[in-house]
């Protein structure tokens, strides 16, 4: 009977390799059933929610992007996912489908390649650039010829501007077309280069960071991170960077924060717009103490750059606005010792 034994030992491999593949069906119509139950459960836990992305300058981010994306999703449940990059990536993720909306504190350029981009720019709110000094620094105030100087290196001490005596080291952001580098470019010095002399780091940040540690060191950034820095603010020509004086264009660097979105918005995005440029958004931004565009109304006149802001959407209806705000504004100003 010694030529069964294989028969039989064939026998019980075929028998436990039927029980071992009944084994194995039944782990995966199990696993399935759970992943696919997991997965039901996931999509009916709240089958309204969504998501919108916001990519951007840190100065934007900082001044009010961070509140309103909250604010907006206790409202309506839509999250808002934010990210950096700066006002380039910002402006190229909204026109290529990167992000549903770019943060720019300067306009689109026509020099760069984000001109052929189908996007447009909405202006939200207000900023200035400032120029900011080492606490320990005397000075209190500079005007804009000294401080082309001293960007440019033409003045390199400080006792030259009636301080004590040591070296300037200029600290900037890098890249020209950079949110504060082109607008400190445009602003300061009429849209011309004015080198690369200096410490030039990759972002804001790393800028208002170095300079808390450089006594002698000066930069320029937006004034809403810089007021959350140990840093001066120096005054232009005696004139401090208070939201009041920028409101009304009595502090000369002001300059348009804007969103960059999509020609063809959908309703989800066209929402949030709407939400950000309507009356609870634009209370957010101020009480973020950032100048929004009812405060800020009077700066769509006394803006000198729209001609660099191509595919401006909302300008038509900022000077609108003006028109009917300004001589109430005005009249105001007037009464608490302003000039028009």
């Amino acid at each position: 009977m010694d030529w069964l034994k294989p028969l039989a030992s064939k026998g019980r491999s075929i028998l436990a390799m039927y029980f071992l593949r009944q084994v194995l069906v039944k782990r995966i119509l199990l696993s399935f059933f759970l992943l696919g139950g997991s997965l039901i459960a996931v999509q009916q836990q709240d089958p309204t929610t969504s998501t919108l992305s916001w990519r951007g300058c840190g100065i934007t981010k900082n001044a009010f992007m961070e509140k309103c994306a909250q604010v907006y999703t206790e409202k309506t449940g839509t999250n808002i996912r934010l990210a950096g990059g700066g006002a380039t990536l910002g402006i190229e993720a909204a026109g290529q489908g990167g992000a549903d909306f770019g943060g720019s504190c300067r306009a689109c350029l026509t020099s760069r390649k984000e001109d052929q981009l189908p996007l447009s720019m909405t202006v939200v709110a207000w900023d200035a650039l400032v120029v900011l000094l080492h606490p320990d620094n005397p000075l209190d105030s500079i005007s804009p010829a000294e401080l082309k100087a001293v960007l440019q290196q033409k003045i390199t001490n400080w006792s030259e501007l009636g301080g004590r005596s040591g070296g300037i080291t200029t600290i900037a952001r890098k890249g020209i077309s950079s949110g504060v580098g082109y607008m400190t470019r445009l602003l300061i010095f009429g849209d011309v280069d004015y080198g690369k002399q200096g410490i030039r780091l990759q972002s804001s940040g790393p800028v208002e960071e170095l300079l808390e540690e450089t006594p002698n060191g000066i930069a320029v950034t937006g004034v809403t991170s810089a007021r959350l820095r140990d840093l001066k603010i120096l005054k232009i020509d005696g004139i401090e960077p208070t939201l009041e004086n920028i409101s009304i264009g009595k502090y000369i660097y002001h300059r348009p924060l804007y969103l960059a979105h999509s020609n063809k918005l959908n309703a989800e995005q066209r929402r949030f717009l709407d939400w950000l440029w309507g009356a609870e958004g634009q209370e957010v931004i101020r009480q973020q103490g950032t100048v929004n565009l009812e405060d800020g109304v009077s700066l769509a006149f006394k803006y000198l750059h729209w001609n660099k802001s191509i595919r401006v959407t909302n300008l038509p209806d900022l000077i609108e606005k003006a028109k009917q705000l300004i001589p109430k504004r005005n009249e105001a100003l007037l009464n608490n010792g302003f000039s028009k």
